[in-house]
């Protein structure tokens, strides 16, 4: 599949709308109850001067994240803890998970003593669901892809009341994926601006668009209009590139793809809407540029998956014009942010 770049012509400011929903003072209130977590720790940021052509790459390591080793440790567990917090000793959580969402689900279920049941397709490794049962989650397996067991977990939550922790949004189901955001939001309030600059660019990851939606809000509220947010995809999967062309959310066939954190077919609703205006560019990559950027970054000591390291493929693979579109030179000071480690349970 052709590699893609989008620069986005609805792009508006932030408003209060906006930032009612996601900026600097939400991600401060969620890192407030973060801070009394015994594991909480902010993630450390490596810089690497003059990569792919900047002033410096800052990359935002999120591999060691509460022994988790990803950024979605603080999506699932802080809308878990705001659910109790309304109800305490209200109905079991329920979720789908192909990944990391499920293991911070449980994570926060069992901190406030609540059940927890987990979706897993079938082709979920048995490894995985095995931490999830440490975690005391229940798993059940449903489906042969993640869609499958989300479907599944949709019905169950409307059959049993049970309370679904989902991560993408859409039509009637907003609360609980806004918190996981607002979760996501933490690891870019931890940022201390660089010696001398603040960041010109910010490239991040999408699936359905929570992290990158959390990050355009974020930097927004906090850095003004000045920096270019850029949103990165697999080619397989471009469906927040297709619906910020669309004026509209979309689905995009299936194609393929191995950045299975990555592999969405529809965005979130709120992803879509908040990234529809506050975005500059969508690009998409192969999975070999994934690899090959996770590969160059082992190089200078940051260790990385190949999703992890999809916010650096987007830049590397950048066309003459888009960098132009940009503004993007030898004197940007780029963020990147490094989801996770170089070991993902599928």
């Amino acid at each position: 599949m052709a590699i893609m770049e989008y620069l986005n012509p609805a792009r508006a400011p932030y408003t209060a709308h906006d930032r009612a929903l996601i900026g600097a003072e939400h991600a401060r209130l969620a890192r407030a109850r973060f801070a009394r977590h015994p594991g909480y720790r902010p993630t450390p940021v490596h810089t690497i001067p003059g990569l792919a052509g900047t002033g410096a790459v800052h990359v935002k390591d999120e591999s060691g994240r509460m022994g988790l080793g990803s950024f979605k440790a603080l999506g699932g567990a802080y809308a878990v803890h705001l659910l109790a917090e309304r109800d305490p000793g209200g109905a079991p959580f329920v979720c789908a998970s192909a990944g990391n969402h499920g293991i911070s689900v449980a994570a926060g279920a069992a901190e406030v003593g609540v059940p927890c049941v987990v979706y897993l397709s079938e082709g979920v490794p048995e490894a995985f669901a095995h931490r999830l049962r440490g975690l005391g989650a229940d798993v059940r397996r449903s489906g042969h892809d993640y869609e499958a067991s989300m479907a599944a977990a949709t019905d169950a939550a409307r059959e049993h009341g049970w309370r679904l922790v989902a991560d993408s949004s859409w039509e009637g189901y907003t609360g609980v994926p806004l918190d996981v955001m607002r979760g996501y939001s933490v690891l870019f309030d931890e940022l201390a601006d660089p010696p001398g600059a603040s960041f010109t660019h910010v490239f991040v990851q999408a699936g359905v668009g929570g992290l990158a939606a959390a990050a355009a809000g974020y930097v927004r509220d906090r850095w003004g209009e000045r920096p270019r947010i850029v949103v990165v995809e697999p080619d397989g999967a471009p469906c927040l590139l297709e619906s910020a062309r669309a004026g509209h959310p979309v689905r995009v066939p299936g194609g393929h793809t191995t950045l299975g954190r990555l592999d969405c077919r529809e965005p979130s609703l709120l992803a879509h809407r908040l990234l529809g205006h506050l975005a500059d560019l969508y690009v998409t990559i192969s999975d070999e540029q994934a690899a090959g950027a996770a590969r160059l970054l082992a190089g200078h000591d940051v260790a990385l998956s190949e999703c992890g390291a999809a916010g650096a493929a987007g830049l590397l693979a950048l066309t003459p014009s888009a960098r132009a579109a940009l503004a993007l030179d030898d004197a940007s000071q780029v963020l990147l942010v490094g989801t996770e480690g170089p070991v993902e349970p599928k």
